[in-house]
């Protein structure tokens, strides 16, 4: 934990309708529901970990395509990477796509030059020049990849059991490829413990925007659902903090040791003036103690 970390922690951890910033009461036997953020939340994410990811779907893409130099590629990976987060997280408000990445990424190892950086892509001169199917098969790599060099986190599994024997349980993250999180979810064995995976990149929209917590309520099977009956646990103090108390659910900061990690939004401070937690805890399993059963 960072010294920024020790200085929050030092605050004090509520339990089960513990008194928590500025004196909200978190009664936790209302909440009915907890999601939990993907990234450095369940799945710690590490910078060589994923590194390895993308270098090895890169080389598997630039085989398979005859794509010619993995190392261009790769170059060309990190400026279309930061492209789409200017250009859609930050200006559009919305999802990154990794197939429109892995197409324009295509097509620029064709030949295609990429736009200078404050013009944006002719994504029909693009489409025309890739074919659907290799854009596919790129997709299946990524996730291949990205499921077999990401670690299953240890005792995940029991935090996800203990809290779905007591409430409904979800997913909701943001993320570019729905499917990575889907397999990942199976090859952890997580699948009988969730109601529901809801994902950015199915639903149009990012969090903190409010419509990705009503699409969860919806898969989760609470549309409508009163304030306060479903509590967000995530690392981001903006996306997952603020956007949830601001959706009207509850929400706990994790405070991850991620600073290292190459993740949006990781190790981010809180905006100011931005809603703040119900309940902070140091490690997942906390969240567990937290709740205590439904009386």
């Amino acid at each position: 934990m960072t010294a920024w970390g020790e200085e929050r922690r030092g605050r004090g951890r509520g339990g089960g309708g513990g008194d928590r910033d500025g004196g909200r009461s978190f009664d936790v036997r209302a909440v009915v529901a907890v999601t939990f953020d993907f990234g450095d939340t369940l799945v710690p994410v590490s910078a060589p970990a994923f590194r390895a990811v993308v270098r090895a779907a890169a080389g598997d893409v630039v085989e398979r395509l005859a794509l010619g130099d993995r190392d261009a590629f790769l170059t060309a990976w990190v400026e279309e990477r930061d492209r789409q987060v200017r250009e859609d997280v930050l200006e559009d408000r919305r999802e990154m796509s990794m197939a429109r990445r892995f197409a324009r990424l295509i097509a620029r190892s064709r030949g295609m030059p990429a736009p200078p950086p404050d013009v944006r892509w002719d994504d029909g001169a693009v489409d025309a020049l890739v074919d659907p199917a290799e854009v596919a098969w790129a997709l299946d790599a990524y996730r291949d990849r990205w499921v077999a060099g990401i670690p299953v986190p240890a005792g995940v599994d029991r935090v996800l059991a203990a809290v779905a024997a007591t409430r409904r349980v979800g997913i909701l993250s943001n993320w570019p490829h729905t499917e990575t999180i889907e397999a990942f979810v199976d090859r952890a064995g997580w699948r009988p413990y969730l109601s529901a995976v809801v994902v950015s990149a199915a639903v149009d929209a990012i969090k903190p925007d409010p419509a990705i917590f009503r699409a969860a309520e919806r898969a989760l099977g609470m549309p409508e659902t009163p304030p306060g009956s479903i509590l967000h646990v995530g690392d981001d103090p903006r996306a997952d903090v603020a956007g949830a108390r601001r959706a009207g659910w509850r929400a706990a900061w994790l405070h991850a040791d991620n600073a290292g990690s190459p993740l949006p939004g990781a190790g981010r401070d809180p905006e100011p003036g931005a809603p703040g937690p119900d309940v902070e805890i140091d490690a997942l399993e906390e969240i567990v103690e937290v709740l205590g059963p439904v009386l």
